[in-house]
C-alpha cells in the first residue's frame, strides 16, 4: 500500500476520535490568554499518544515534537490556534458551548482537533520519514498582540528551530474535500485604532455654547474615508472601518467625550505606516478646527501575511497529487488578518484553507457569527493534507531549500 493510501486509511480510522475531540473543545471554549483547560486537555491527548512536548509558553501554549529517522536532518512545524471568541452561541446542537458568552466561532476547535489527529497519524508513521515535526498549539490568535509573536519571544521555536511553518484554517465558503491556497501576499495587516474626541459638552438646545463632540466625531469618521478613496495607492487593497462609537449623551445632552474604535487594514507595509500617520493628522486637524481635543492610540497589530512563494507552489503540487488538482483552488486576497503572519517575518510559511462547507448549503454561517458550525467530515481532509505536506517537506532535498529572508514588499 502506498504511503498516500496509508495516510487516508489512518485518517478515516481515527475520524470518530478526532470528531469527539473537536466537539469536546467546542463545548468548553476559552478566551485568548485564558485557555488553561484547553491546554490541559491537549497535553492529556499528547500523553496518551506518547508524544513529548513542552508546555507553558505564554502560559497555555504547547510545542510537541515527533522525531522520525535521523531527527536532526530537517525540522518543520505545523501550527494550530486554540482560543475562542467572546460570542454567545445560538446553535441548537448537542455539543453547543457550555461556557456562557464564549464560542469557537472561528474553527480553532477544528484546527486543534485536526492537529492532534495529525500527530497521532505521524507518530504511527515516524519510521517512514527522516527529520522532526514540531506541533505548535498556539494561544491567543484572536487578541492583540497575538500568541504567535509572544511564543517566539519566549523561545518556543528556538530549540530546535523549524525551517518552515505550515498552518491551516477552515473556510466555510469552500466545499468539504477541497483546499485553497495563494502564494505571496494573502491576508491583510490589522491595526486597532482608538480615539476619543473631547469638549465641554452641554445642553443640546444650546449647541453654540458647547463643542459638539458628536458632530466632530461624525465629521472625522466621514472625512477619514478619503484615506482609502484618495490617499491609498489604487493597486493596494485598503480598508478603514469603525465599529464602536460611544457617545453617552441623550436627546438634549451633548456629551463631553465620544469614544471611537476601528480597524485599519492593508496589503503593503510601507503604505500601512504612512496611512496611520495620515489618519492621525487628518483627525487631529478636524478636531482642532472645530474646537475639540482628540486623544489617539493605535495598536500596531498583525503584519501582512505573506505565503513563501516557493513553499506555497510546492504545497500546491503536493496537495494536488494527494487530493487531485480539481480539489486545490487558487484563493483571492483576504482583508481579514491572522497572527500567523508573525511567523512569516522569521520563517518561510504557508497558510492554507480547508473547505468545511456542507453539500446543498446555500449560504453557510460565516466565521465570527453566533450560528457558525462546520462539516466535520473536513477533519479527514485536514489530517490527510497536514500529514502529506509534513512528510513531503521533510523529503525535500537540501538543494531545494527555500529562499529567505522574507518575500520583499
Amino acid at each position: 500500500m502506498s504511503l498516500k493510501n496509508t495516510i487516508a486509511e489512518l485518517a478515516l480510522e481515527i475520524f470518530e476520535e478526532v470528531r469527539y475531540i473537536r466537539q469536546h473543545l467546542h463545548q468548553y471554549p476559552e478566551l485568548s490568554f485564558e485557555e488553561f483547560e484547553t491546554s490541559r486537555f491537549i497535553c492529556s491527548k499528547l500523553d496518551e499518544y506518547g508524544i513529548p512536548y513542552q508546555s507553558g509558553f505564554v502560559q497555555t501554549g504547547i510545542v510537541a515534537k515527533i522525531e522520525g529517522r535521523n531527527p536532526d536532518k530537517k525540522v518543520i512545524a505545523l501550527r494550530a490556534d486554540i482560543d475562542a471568541l467572546p460570542i454567545q452561541e445560538t446553535n441548537k446542537i448537542s455539543y453547543r458551548s457550555q461556557n456562557d458568552g464564549i464560542m469557537h466561532a472561528c474553527g480553532h476547535d477544528f484546527h486543534t482537533a485536526s492537529l492532534l489527529g495529525t500527530a497521532k497519524i505521524l507518530t504511527h508513521l515516524k519510521t517512514e520519514f527522516d527529520g522532526t515535526i514540531l506541533l505548535i498549539f498556539q494561544p491567543a490568535e484572536e487578541k492583540y498582540p497575538g500568541g504567535a509573536t509572544l511564543m517566539m519571544q519566549e523561545g518556543a521555536l528556538d530549540n530546535p528551530s523549524p525551517e518552515m511553518i505550515v498552518g491551516l484554517h477552515v473556510l466555510p465558503d469552500l466545499p468539504t474535500g477541497m483546499i485553497g491556497i495563494r502564494p505571496g501576499k494573502y491576508m491583510a495587516s490589522g491595526d486597532e485604532i482608538y480615539f476619543t474626541v473631547k469638549g465641554p459638552g452641554g445642553h443640546g438646545a444650546l449647541p453654540h455654547q458647547t463643542v459638539d463632540t458628536v458632530l466632530v466625531t461624525a465629521q472625522i469618521i466621514t472625512s477619514l474615508q478619503q484615506i482609502v478613496s484618495r490617499n491609498a495607492p489604487a493597486h493596494i487593497p485598503t480598508v478603514l472601518s469603525f465599529g464602536r462609537i460611544i457617545a453617552n449623551g441623550s436627546t438634549n445632552i451633548i456629551p463631553s467625550e465620544v469614544q471611537v474604535a476601528g480597524t485599519f487594514r492593508t496589503m503593503d507595509e510601507n503604505w500601512r505606516a504612512r496611512g496611520k500617520k495620515l489618519i492621525v493628522k487628518i483627525a487631529t486637524a478636524i478636531a482642532e478646527s472645530m474646537g475639540a481635543e482628540i486623544d489617539f492610540t493605535i495598536h500596531h497589530g498583525y503584519p501582512v501575511l505573506i505565503n513563501n512563494p516557493e513553499l506555497t507552489e510546492n504545497i500546491k503540487r503536493w496537495t494536488s497529487e494527494l487530493l487531485g488538482p480539481d480539489k486545490v483552488i487558487d484563493l483571492d486576497v483576504r482583508m481579514t488578518c491572522e497572527d500567523f503572519a508573525f511567523y512569516s517575518d522569521k520563517y518561510p510559511v504557508c497558510f492554507i484553507r480547508i473547505g468545511t462547507g456542507r453539500t446543498g448549503e446555500l449560504k453557510p454561517a460565516g466565521l465570527h457569527t453566533p450560528c457558525f458550525d462546520l462539516n466535520e467530515d473536513a477533519l479527514v481532509t485536514a489530517m490527510q493534507t497536514s500529514c502529506w505536506i509534513a512528510i513531503q517537506a521533510l523529503q525535500q532535498e537540501k538543494n531545494q531549500e527555500l529562499s529567505f529572508p522574507r518575500f520583499q514588499l
